[in-house]
């Protein structure tokens, strides 16, 4: 987990210099001027002292983090609204009014994050067990019982939609991102992307649990090929292209599988121009379940880290994504976009 810190933004070089002191007598604080751009990682609590636009600015950036940053703002004017997140003082508050005050919230909000980070970790954990579990037994040919993956799926609902997809990736990024971790990256992705567009309930959970299936398949591809450092070649490759129609045939063998997941599993890298596999499907035949997971998954392919390659940035993949026209649904591809290029991990 990185290290906790106070964001303090101010247009006011001395005040910002002398309210950084004090609070770095309590915690870690980032002082920044308004034009600088913010470092990586959420921070715990901010403090913001600036004129109404450059305050707009830096308080979509603090919106863009799940849960919300608790602020403090200096307000310069009028149209300022105390909420839930954000208590308002008037910009002329004395300095000693306005540190006892943010100490206070500094305190809380540390308590909520460590909270907030233990419980990120056991679910982490849950779910990391429940899908080697998964694939073990898929492997052996054992069940794939529909509550285990009903347990994973709340699991990675619940982390996403508390802590954010930023502290899940970053969570689950502090392993070797092997089969398991792109597994549940991949799941986290469909559950942040999902609530972003604003699916149902319903339509969420069957698309985590999609997600989190989509590679089952590869539990019968050999370790050697799926852990191999470099290009496979044409008869590892041919192989592995068979991890769709495996892991489809598995969720039917056992049953009670929804359809649309059992759709996603066996045609997650068919693409829109007919060149995917393993059916070679075409636009409109490509359900719209398939086509969020597929984006899901190569965002997750090419910012994951990998033996013989550097990730990539998000900017890096989603312009990679954009530019193989004909592959991935343009109109899902852009609605994605906003959330990944802020997202924290690949900072």
């Amino acid at each position: 987990m990185r290290e906790a810190f106070v964001l303090l933004v101010s247009d006011r070089p001395s005040e910002r210099a002398a309210l950084a002191r004090a609070i770095g007598f309590v915690t870690n604080c980032r002082p920044h001027a308004p034009g600088d751009s913010p470092h990586p990682g959420r921070p715990v609590f901010a403090l913001l002292d600036l004129p109404p636009p450059a305050l707009a600015n830096w308080t979509r950036r603090l919106d863009r983090f799940t849960p919300a940053v608790p602020r403090i703002v200096l307000a310069r004017g009028e149209g300022i609204k105390p909420d839930a997140n954000t208590l308002v003082l008037p910009a002329g508050a004395t300095r000693e009014s306005i540190l006892s005050r943010a100490f206070v919230l500094i305190e809380a909000a540390t308590r909520a994050a460590e909270a907030l980070s233990r419980r990120l970790n056991e679910r982490a954990k849950a779910a990391r067990t429940l899908v080697t579990d998964l694939f073990d037994s898929a492997a052996i040919g054992g069940a794939l019982p529909p509550q285990d993956i009903e347990r994973g799926t709340e699991l990675v609902l619940a982390a996403v939609s508390e802590a954010g997809i930023s502290a899940w990736l970053a969570e689950l990024w502090q392993h070797d991102a092997g089969i398991y971790e792109h597994t549940l990256s991949v799941a986290g992705l469909c559950a942040s992307f999902g609530a972003r567009i604003g699916l149902s309930r319903a339509d969420l959970t069957r698309l985590a649990r999609a997600g989190l299936l989509h590679d089952l398949g590869k539990s019968r591809i050999p370790k050697e090929i799926l852990d191999k450092p470099g290009r496979l070649d044409a008869n590892e490759m041919r192989l592995m292209k068979r991890h769709p129609e495996i892991g489809a045939s598995l969720l039917i063998a056992e049953g009670g599988y929804d359809a649309e997941v059992i759709d996603v599993v066996r045609h997650h890298h068919e693409r829109l121009d007919g060149t995917g596999y393993p059916d070679g499907l075409k636009g409109p035949q490509i359900a719209d379940l398939v086509r969020i997971v597929s984006i899901c998954d190569v965002f997750c392919a090419l910012t994951e880290r990998r033996a013989y390659r550097q990730p990539a940035k998000p900017a890096e993949a989603l312009a990679i994504m954009v530019e193989t026209r004909g592959h991935l649904d343009p109109v899902l591809l852009k609605a994605f976009t906003p959330s990944m290029l802020a997202c924290e991990p690949f900072a």
